[in-house]
């Protein structure tokens, strides 16, 4: 009796998976999706660190000065007893610390900026939508090409499965003085132009899933497989295929983000044109100074100083900074207006070009269908009339043609409408 095999050895069975187990995956493991988090992180720092420019800036001070030599002073009177050359002023020691506290009370471009600092976070936030928006329509197109090419290595199989049974009457045919030598030439043919086809399909899937769990963030040696077929999703073509017609782009990402930084334009216009207001300010200051000849710190002298004042401070002249300034922003607000109405004309665009590939999908699904079951049973004809012999292998080829074209027909169909869909549904910005 065999021992049964060790659980190591045995091959491990790849991991299968829906299109909501995909983009769940992706959207926790994709690498766009992380970085869009974190700028979102960051983007809210820095409006911490405007929010601090409202608070007491408050900064400590220690400072030692050892003089190499004294500054001399010269009196114009003559002093008695004193040396008319003139004579050494201070000490050889100088300390001093000291904290001051400076806070601003009016700045309207203070204000200003904190505003703009905040539509920053938005617009990350928004970003951050928009990238999870490309990567499930990534994946969802990712998934749709694996299926596609599953579908097509079903036919391709078919095909070959076919040419092999076509090979094996043909060759009974023959050895019965039913069919030509020429004739089992062909079948002979039709089995090795079917190989590599099949080989190429194989590895068309292979391709697919490496895309796939690219788009998605695992690791691209990771066994995986789809569950599923394209024909799952052509039932949904009918009911859902008129139904973005008047599609309403409020929910589109680009144009968002468009509007928020239109909106922090406007705020900069406003911030430039309040460069030309006063700013009012307070300050703080305490510091204790000390001046010896030696290092008897127990024996210092420290002398206080302090003040308290405000600080107003008005814009007079700036050799036109200030003018050019407001000039360049409000040109910048004028080009985001433009491009924001270029880029809702492109969206409309591409949202009529979806639309038309979706209706013209369906239109060509029903009748490729209709080619498919056609040809299905031309060929079921063409088989057994050329298993009696009342037909060619030329005609019994003619009609697997015919089929495999109708079969490529009906899954390009579907795929073209999954495609075009799951791009409208990212340019429409559904979740």
């Amino acid at each position: 009796m065999l021992a049964a095999a060790p659980a190591d050895s045995l091959p491990q069975q790849p991991l299968v998976i829906t299109l909501e187990d995909a983009v769940k995956i992706a959207l926790s493991e994709n690498v766009s999706v992380k970085v869009a988090d974190q700028e979102i992180e960051r983007t809210k720092y820095a409006k911490r660190g405007t929010y601090a420019a409202l608070f007491p800036q408050i900064d400590g001070s220690a400072s030692y000065q050892r003089t190499i030599r004294k500054q001399m002073m010269y009196m114009d009177v003559p002093i008695p007893g004193m040396a008319s050359e003139g004579f050494e002023v201070g000490r050889w020691n100088t300390w001093n610390v000291g904290v001051t506290a400076a806070m601003p009370l009016v700045n309207a471009a203070l204000w200003k900026s904190i505003q703009i600092s905040g539509d920053d976070v938005e617009l990350a936030v928004e970003k951050a939508r928009g990238s999870r928006l490309e990567t499930v329509g990534q994946v969802k197109s990712a998934y749709y090409g694996v299926l596609l090419a599953k579908e097509l290595s079903v036919v391709y199989q078919q095909v070959y499965e076919n040419a092999v049974q076509n090979l094996d009457k043909t060759q009974k045919r023959c050895n019965a003085q039913k069919a030509s030598e020429l004739d089992l030439v062909r079948a002979k043919t039709a089995v090795a132009n079917a190989i590599p086809n099949l080989y190429d399909s194989q590895n068309t899937i292979y391709l697919a899933l490496w895309r796939l769990k690219a788009v998605m963030g695992v690791d691209l040696e990771k066994e995986m497989d789809v569950a599923g077929r394209l024909a799952d999703y052509a039932d949904a073509m009918l009911l859902d295929a008129l139904a973005y017609d008047d599609a309403d782009l409020s929910a589109n990402s680009t144009l968002k983000q468009l509007e928020i930084q239109a909106d922090q334009l406007a705020k900069t216009v406003q911030l430039q044109t309040l460069a030309y207001v006063p700013t009012l300010s307070l300050a703080y200051s305490y510091s204790l100074s000390a001046l010896q000849n030696d290092f008897n710190f127990s024996a210092y002298k420290w002398s206080p100083y302090s003040y308290v004042g405000l600080s107003l401070q008005i814009p007079i002249f700036s050799g036109g900074k200030r003018y050019y300034n407001l000039k360049q922003a409000k040109v910048r607000s004028a080009e985001m207006d433009l491009q924001r109405e270029e880029t809702e004309r492109q969206l409309r665009i591409s949202i009529r070009s979806a639309v038309n590939s979706m209706e013209t999908a369906v239109k060509t699904y029903s009748s490729a269908l209709t080619a498919q079951e056609s040809a299905q049973k031309a060929y079921d004809i063409a088989a057994k009339s050329y298993e009696l012999g009342r037909s060619t292998l030329t005609d019994l080829s003619d009609a697997q043609l015919a089929l495999v074209q109708a079969q490529l027909n009906v899954n390009q169909a579907v795929y073209s409408y999954v495609s075009a869909k799951a791009t409208l549904e990212q340019i429409l910005g559904k979740e």
